[in-house]
């Protein structure tokens, strides 16, 4: 099994990047328990997309506490004793709060944030998903979530934008960058299986994976 190494696994990437899939997938082969968004649990976040200046602290800090907990709980509970995969990076929440906040609500947001940073573990395996930002566009669209069909499609690019600056600075954990443009985790079995051996293959600090490589 290429996760023995691995006891928590963070999948990452912008909005229809599909991290929550392939967490879902790679959790059920490697018979790992998950940590899972829950965005439809945030009352703001509708509300957000409707009026984001009005409602993009309330959107922020919801989700702040939400993960803070989650992860402080994790590793309070030792539940690295088997593998745990993850779809979300604690770290990466600073990344909305910089588009959406501002300045003020952002200065506020930053001393929430440092108190509760530090209860976060580190992942042992970061699961980068890149995907061009038409692609996501057209993947959000076709997503059955209401309000997500309201996100700007200049917000979706500044959104990935602000993702691939967040992890080419980003040296915490190793980092196996996926480019997920023409791979398909849920229903391509082949695809998947060469995902695992990469992940098996996997001795530097960061890495990268597209179709085609063995």
């Amino acid at each position: 099994m290429p996760f023995e190494r691995y006891r928590y696994i963070v999948v990452e990437g912008p909005i229809g990047v599909g991290k929550t899939s392939l967490a879902r997938r790679l959790a059920q082969h490697a018979g790992a328990a998950t940590l899972l968004d829950k965005p439809d649990e945030n009352p703001f976040l509708a509300k957000f997309y409707q009026d984001p200046a009005r409602y993009a602290l309330a959107t922020q800090l919801f989700f702040l506490f939400q993960r803070g907990n989650e992860v402080r709980d994790l590793a309070q509970l030792d539940m690295f004793r088997d593998t745990t995969v993850a779809d979300y990076l604690l770290e990466k929440d600073p990344l909305f709060a910089r588009m959406n906040l501002n300045a003020e609500e952002f200065a506020l947001y930053q001393q929430i944030y440092h108190t509760l940073k530090l209860q976060a573990p580190t992942p042992d395996l970061v699961i980068y998903l890149q995907a061009e930002p038409e692609t996501l566009v057209e993947r959000v669209r076709r997503r059955a979530k209401d309000y997500e069909q309201t996100i700007p499609e200049s917000y979706l690019l500044r959104l990935a934008q602000s993702y691939s600056d967040f992890f080419y600075h980003y040296d915490a954990a190793p980092v196996l960058t996926v480019n997920n443009e023409n791979l398909n985790f849920v229903d391509g079995d082949e695809d998947f299986a060469l995902l695992v051996q990469r992940i098996g293959e996997m001795r530097g600090a960061r890495e990268f994976f597209s179709k085609g490589e063995s």
